[in-house]
C-alpha cells in the first residue's frame, strides 16, 4: 500500500439498525479511517416507535446503535446505553432511548440531543440523521395494498407472498444536510447490509440524498446481505438487491462485497423453516446489470445465526477502498 492510500480516508456509511452497528464496531478499530455513519430515521417498532408516538421525538433507536457501535473505547457506557428494562412499569424500554428523551427536553432540539450523546459516549467518527424532519415508510404491494409504518413492513402481519411494488415515505421529507456533505466529500460511501426495504432503501427516499449519491466523485460500495429476508427480499439474488438500489439510488454500486464461503447445513435448515436463504451470488448477471466489481471476502460468521463479522468485514472494505485509491474509478451508466 503506497503513502497516498495511507492516508486518512473519509468512510461514509449509510444504513440503520444491525447492519451499520456491525460495520462500524469493525470500522472503528481502524483510526486511519474518518467515519461519518448517515442513520435512517423512519424507525416505528419497539421501543423507539413508542417513544415517537408518545412524545413525538424521530426515533431514536438506529442513532443509539450507531453512536454505541463507535463507543469502542468505554465498555460500561456501551452496554448501558443498550441496557434494557424488564420490570413492568419500564419492559421493553431501552436506558439509551431515555437517555435520548431526556436530552431532547433538555436542550430543546433533537440534533443537538445527538451531538451530546455522541460526546458523552466519545465516540470515533459523527453519526448523522438522515433526516430531521418526521416521516414515515409506506409500502405498496403488488395487490395495491398499502402497508403503513417500517414496523409493519418489517414484522409483516400481512400475505408475505405478496411482493412489495415500491415504498416511499409520507410526508416526503428533505435530508438533513451534514448527510449530504459528508457523501459529497467521502473517499467511499457504503451502504450498509440489513433489511432492503426498511433500513438500506428509506435512507434513498430523503430529498437531497440520492442526488448527493449520483454527484459524488466517491466509489459506492454495497455490502450484501447474507440472507434473504422473509416478506421483502423472498428469492431475491444479489443482483435483484442491486438493482433495487439503483432504482432509487439513481446510481449502481460500482463494488459489492460478497460472502466467499459457504453456510453450514444445520443452520441453513433452521434459516429454511423461517423462509430465509442465502442470497446467490451470480458474478456474470451482476457484471451484466453494470455492477463494476464483485470483491469476494469471508465476512460471514456462524452463531446460532448467520452474521457479518465486523473485523473482517471491516478488513474488505479498507482493502476494497485500497483499491480504489488513487484513481476515480469509472462511473457507471445509469
Amino acid at each position: 500500500m503506497n503513502e497516498k492510500t495511507m492516508k486518512m480516508k473519509n468512510l461514509t456509511v449509510l444504513g440503520g439498525g444491525t447492519g451499520s452497528f456491525t460495520l462500524l464496531s469493525g470500522l472503528r478499530e481502524h483510526p486511519e479511517m474518518k467515519l461519518d455513519s448517515i442513520v435512517t430515521m423512519m424507525d416505528s417498532g419497539g421501543d423507539s416507535g413508542r417513544l415517537r408516538d408518545e412524545h413525538g421525538i424521530l426515533p431514536p433507536g438506529d442513532i443509539r446503535r450507531c453512536i454505541v457501535a463507535l463507543s469502542g473505547q468505554r465498555p460500561l457506557l456501551r452496554e448501558l446505553f443498550n441496557f434494557r428494562f424488564n420490570e413492568a412499569s419500564l419492559n421493553g424500554r431501552s436506558f439509551g432511548n431515555l437517555f435520548y428523551l431526556a436530552l431532547t427536553r433538555i436542550l430543546k432540539d433533537e440534533s443537538k440531543a445527538i451531538e451530546a450523546m455522541a460526546e458523552i459516549l466519545q465516540i470515533s467518527g459523527r453519526v448523522i440523521p438522515v433526516t430531521l424532519d418526521h416521516a414515515h415508510l409506506v409500502a405498496e404491494l403488488e395487490d395495491g395494498s398499502i402497508i403503513r409504518g417500517e414496523g409493519n413492513i418489517d414484522t409483516p402481519k400481512h400475505d408475505t407472498e405478496i411482493p412489495i411494488r415500491r415504498v416511499f415515505l409520507d410526508p416526503a421529507v428533505r435530508s438533513n444536510p451534514d448527510a449530504c456533505h459528508a457523501i459529497l466529500n467521502s473517499d467511499m460511501v457504503v451502504l450498509a447490509p440489513g433489511n432492503l426495504y426498511t433500513s438500506t432503501i428509506p435512507n434513498l427516499l430523503v430529498g437531497g440524498i440520492p442526488e448527493a449519491i449520483q454527484s459524488t466523485r466517491a466509489p459506492l460500495a454495497y455490502v450484501v446481505n447474507l440472507m434473504t429476508m422473509p416478506g421483502e427480499t423472498d428469492n431475491f439474488c444479489a443482483t435483484d438487491h442491486v438493482q433495487v438500489i439503483a432504482r432509487y439510488a439513481g446510481r449502481m454500486p460500482d463494488v459489492i462485497l460478497v460472502r466467499s464461503t459457504k453456510i453450514s447445513p444445520g443452520l441453513l435448515r433452521n434459516y429454511r423453516r423461517e423462509g430465509s436463504k442465502p442470497v446467490k451470488v451470480d458474478p456474470d448477471r451482476l457484471r451484466s446489470a453494470g455492477v463494476g466489481l464483485v470483491w469476494s471476502a469471508d465476512i460471514a460468521s456462524e452463531t446460532s445465526l448467520v452474521r457479518h463479522d465486523p473485523a473482517r468485514t471491516a478488513q474488505a472494505l479498507k482493502e476494497v477502498l485500497a483499491h480504489f485509491a488513487g484513481s476515480q474509478p469509472q462511473r457507471l451508466a445509469r
